[in-house]
């Protein structure tokens, strides 16, 4: 039982909230600084989500003794809904931060 909630908390929950913490930094760049600065964060958050991604796995494997044909594959699913989540509500905001002159100059 104990080991199967290691494998939630580590393989859904830390990541998740790694995630969320990125998601809600993102969110406030596009609202307060633009879409510019907010493509510049996503492209910086893919490198320290890479290295949140090795250091779980690390953790997981190495320190908590986790098995790691169960604990990768959960991570990696998880990681992986969590980006393609996150670019939606991202796109979201930056669509509602476009100004109203730049629409128009758009060809419909």
């Amino acid at each position: 039982m104990i080991e199967a909630s290691m494998y939630f908390l580590m393989g859904v929950i830390a990541p998740s909230f790694l995630n969320l913490i990125h998601l809600v930094l993102n969110i406030y760049i596009v609202v307060a600084r633009g879409n510019i600065l907010s493509l510049g964060f996503s492209g910086i958050s893919f490198l320290t989500k890479s290295m949140g991604m090795l250091f779980f796995t690390w953790l997981g494997v190495s320190v908590m003794g986790l098995d790691y044909r169960i604990f990768v594959p959960i991570l990696t699913f998880v990681w992986f809904f969590s980006h393609i989540a996150e670019a939606f509500v991202i796109q979201h905001y930056m669509e509602k931060n476009v100004p109203e002159w730049f629409k128009r100059l758009q060809i419909k």
